[in-house]
């Protein structure tokens, strides 16, 4: 009777150590988009890219956003932490702030673990060099992705500083997607001043397909597809370590 008495506590306490830990993945689901995935191959960390990509001005509560300020340091803990194995950031995103996508795109680059990102609704404007960031890139066949010059929102001076400081922007973000994809910079730039293509802006949409045609984006797959190239990242990194 001892013995099944202690049985039935052990059981207990697992049960709600399990009910703990479901309970703080839902919540880091809910605050930040994030969830640690543990597996028999590796543990991996999971960050979304979704809706619009806050800057320094706080959106609406209406508007799905994407915080820097979260992100950020999440990438920095996970590059140091001796028990997440890889990333996959998963993007469904319109764009948004530029400093604050650059940002976060420049700390994933920078990143020596495994990274794979995986475009599935959308990887707009700025969402381009967060996809081109992750040492492997997805997207799947009826995502989109769309490439414009920059564009300005408040009070603009009409002077040529003005015009030389949107070049300087645009140059950085070109500069950006060239250095970390196979597209060349000349055909990044005539996609991204298309005037054929969207009726009331200038740039271009590109479908799934078209995307890693382009050079932008190295295959087409889905989550599978993303699991196994980020696996086979970390288990090669065993292999040489």
């Amino acid at each position: 009777m001892r013995e099944e008495a202690l049985l039935d506590n052990k059981n207990d306490r697992d049960s709600d150590a399990e009910d703990r830990d479901v309970g703080t993945q839902l919540s880091k689901i809910e605050d930040y988009g994030c969830i640690t995935l543990h597996s028999l191959r590796a543990n991996i960390q999971i960050i979304t890219v979704i809706g619009q990509v806050e800057g320094h001005t706080v959106l609406s509560s209406t508007t799905k956003t994407t915080k820097y300020e979260h992100i950020i340091p999440q990438l920095a803990a996970i590059e140091e932490s001796p028990r997440i194995d890889g990333l996959l950031i998963l993007l469904n995103t319109v764009g948004g702030d530029i400093e604050a996508g650059l940002a976060i795109a420049e700390v994933i680059a920078s990143m020596k673990k495994p990274t794979v990102s995986l475009v599935l609704g959308g990887g707009h404007s700025i969402g381009v060099p967060l996809t081109v960031s992750a040492k492997r890139s997805f997207i799947v066949p009826s995502a989109s992705m769309t490439i414009h010059p920059v564009r300005y929102s408040g009070m603009i001076i009409s002077a040529p500083q003005t015009y030389r400081y949107l070049d300087r922007i645009e140059e950085r973000i070109v500069g950006f997607v060239v250095k970390h994809s196979r597209i060349s910079e000349q055909r990044y730039q005539d996609l991204m001043k298309s005037v054929g293509e969207l009726a009331t802006d200038i740039g271009s949409i590109l479908d799934g397909e078209e995307a890693v045609k382009s050079g932008l984006v190295d295959s087409l797959g889905g989550i599978a597809e993303a699991y196994e190239a980020l696996y086979g990242m970390i288990e090669e990194g065993r292999e040489k370590a």
